[in-house]
């Protein structure tokens, strides 16, 4: 019994405390907002802003948070109204019936139950005089900074942020503003903006000093970079040396910032700071097809191989797991050397050893190359390399059958597609031309091979997606029966026509099939989202194979056309399943079904 009153106390004290707080805590404010003479759109945007009329979801429920809310509120509503072109508002927030403005924090009721807004506009305002001074050469002012114009704190700071840019774009790097003067005519309506601005001196680019915990040789970071020392300043320099560096995947962080003050010879100075990314990375892949299994591929990246920004790429491809086909598959080795030519070049290594295995023809392929790359911009590229390649190959022209070349590949590829992984706009182009000089009595030619793809969404943000495709494939020079037949051109399968079994047009030869000297294939595509995830899509899609350089009028052809459904993965692309049929030619016959990660095209 000792330990009951006390125990009994507390509870009294407790229940004492909730009775006195309860009501502020199980009565919810009761708020309106009204402007009178506003546009809806502006009531509603007044409305989201205000921390009284979101007390709830802010979570604000004391009388002292509501209070501070309201004080908040004026200087917040205030400014909204000044966005939207109102300088002369009347603002008026009172607290159960007395004004917030006029209370105390220090004699906050121990309730408040309503809040009452209410706001006068005014009249909106119009730009009398709107001026930005001095000018560099080519600045362009937003076009609502000027007399008569709706004025607004939006088109004012627009105006300023447009003058500094233009004085920076000049070489300015240390632009800003020096003064504003905003004068509100209340008879007129019209509102005065005079901005000032203070181009300082004309600076040049000095050094570019290397921070940060990074393994790249700091040599190797200054190639690559390609930091315009001695240049005029130019922010889009400065984004360009940025992207060079993110651009070898070597980095998780790359911060280039100009220093405070500049050097009494005219020159500023950059501080570059750096961070890796983790050296190694893994990725896999998988397709699944009816007719030809499944194929798995996997890459293996190292990235600073020698300190020097390197990226060492290893991929791995099995195909035809459990398909019609005998199993096959290629190993490929890559390594990208991005500081061996300077800003934008870098050089490379190829290596492949390839086996293929189709109903058709039986090829192992051995190649090596060294090449080059230049990087136009983050949207275009062009590669040349020169090598060797041997190609063992069975195939309709006969067994045992040997190729020898020294290659000359070429490829460029222009991409503006606003997804690479499921694009809804742009396009993309890859064109790729291959003189191949033959070695111990192969024949010399030329392969080209051209891919288009082109997107549009019809002004419906994606919802509804066209998509369409354009392959062209050429070998020019020697007959067919004189090229190894990975040099040839098939139709069929996930790449070229669904609904036919892969490489299963070609040009028949005696009781076989054999690759064509061309290639010509359409793929057209309209994708339509049933919700945010996923996405229905029907296809059709159509090649030739001809004998000739140039398709003719007497070339194989056949089609197919079919149903799919798209899950997206987010950064991944959608999980992709098709389900296709044979609607033209006599290759194939029956449903084919594929499966696999990102967009067909």
């Amino acid at each position: 019994m000792q330990g009951y009153k006390p125990q009994r106390g507390l509870t009294c004290w407790l229940f004492a405390a909730l009775m006195v707080f309860a009501p502020a805590i199980a009565e919810a404010l009761e708020t309106t907002l009204t402007a009178p003479g506003a546009p809806k759109e502006v009531v509603e945007r007044l409305k989201e802003t205000s921390s009284i009329t979101t007390a709830e979801e802010r979570g604000l429920g004391t009388p002292l948070e509501i209070l501070s809310a309201a004080l908040s509120d004026y200087r917040t509503l205030v400014q909204i109204l000044y966005d939207e072109g109102y300088f002369s508002p009347v603002v008026s927030i009172k607290l159960d019936g007395q004004e917030a403005a006029e209370m105390s924090s220090l004699t906050v009721p121990t309730q408040i139950k309503r809040a009452v807004i209410t706001i006068e506009p005014g009249p909106t305002f119009t730009f009398g005089t709107a001026i930005v001074q001095p000018q560099a050469p080519d600045t362009e002012l937003p076009e609502g900074f000027a007399t008569g114009k709706l004025a607004t704190t939006g088109a004012i700071q627009q105006a300023a942020s447009a003058g500094v840019r233009a004085w920076k774009d000049a070489g300015h790097a240390k632009a800003d503003v020096a003064d504003q003067r905003v004068i509100a005519r209340h008879a007129q309506a019209q509102l005065d903006a005079e901005i000032d601005l203070d181009p300082g001196r004309r600076l040049t680019f000095g050094k570019m000093f290397i921070k940060g915990d990074t393994n790249v040789r700091h040599r190797s970071i200054e190639k690559i970079a390609g930091f315009p020392t001695g240049q005029v300043y130019s922010p889009a320099q400065v984004q360009k040396v940025g992207t060079r560096l993110r651009r070898t995947g070597t980095f998780s962080t790359v911060s280039l910032q100009e220093r405070e003050t500049p050097n009494p010879d005219g020159t500023l100075d950059f501080d570059a700071t750096f961070e890796d990314l983790p050296k190694r990375r893994l990725t896999l892949g998988f397709e699944l097809a009816s007719r030809d299994g499944i194929d798995l591929s996997a890459t293996w990246t190292h990235r600073n191989v020698f300190r020097r920004a390197e990226r060492l790429r290893f991929e791995a491809t099995l195909r035809n797991i459990g398909g019609s086909e005998d199993l096959d598959g290629r190993i490929g080795l890559r390594l990208d050397q991005p500081d061996r030519l300077g800003p934008d070049d870098n050089t490379f290594w190829s290596a492949l050893l390839e086996r293929r295995n189709t109903d058709n023809y039986n090829v192992s392929v051995a190649s090596l190359a060294y090449g080059a790359r230049r990087t136009f911009s983050d949207q275009l590229y062009a590669e040349a390399s020169a090598g060797f390649q041997w190609s063992d190959a069975d195939d309709a022209y006969g067994d045992g059958r040997k190729f020898r070349y020294f290659i000359l590949p070429f490829r460029s590829e222009w991409d503006q597609r606003d997804s690479k992984v499921s694009a809804t706009k742009g396009y993309y182009l890859d064109v790729q031309a291959m003189p191949f000089i033959g070695l111990s009595g192969t024949d010399t030619g030329l392969r080209l091979f051209f891919d288009s793809r082109a997107y549009t969404s019809l002004g419906t943000g994606g919802r509804l997606v066209l998509a369409g495709r354009i392959q062209l494939g050429s070998v020019i020079g020697p007959p067919a029966d004189g090229v190894t037949p990975d040099f040839l051109f098939f139709s069929g399968g996930a790449g070229t026509v669904r609904g036919q079994p892969y490489e299963s047009l070609g040009i028949p030869v005696g009781t076989g099939v054999a690759g064509g000297k061309s290639f010509l294939g359409f793929s057209g595509e309209v994708r339509g989202k049933i919700t945010d995830t996923i996405s229905l899509v029907g296809f059709y899609d159509y090649g030739i194979v001809d004998t000739s350089s140039f398709v003719g009028s007497g070339a194989e052809d056949h089609a197919g056309a079919g149903l799919g459904v798209r899950y997206d993965l987010g950064g991944f692309g959608p999980l992709r399943v098709d389900l296709a049929v044979p609607v033209q030619g006599d290759t194939g016959d029956g449903l084919q079904f594929y499966i696999g990660i990102g967009q067909a095209f």
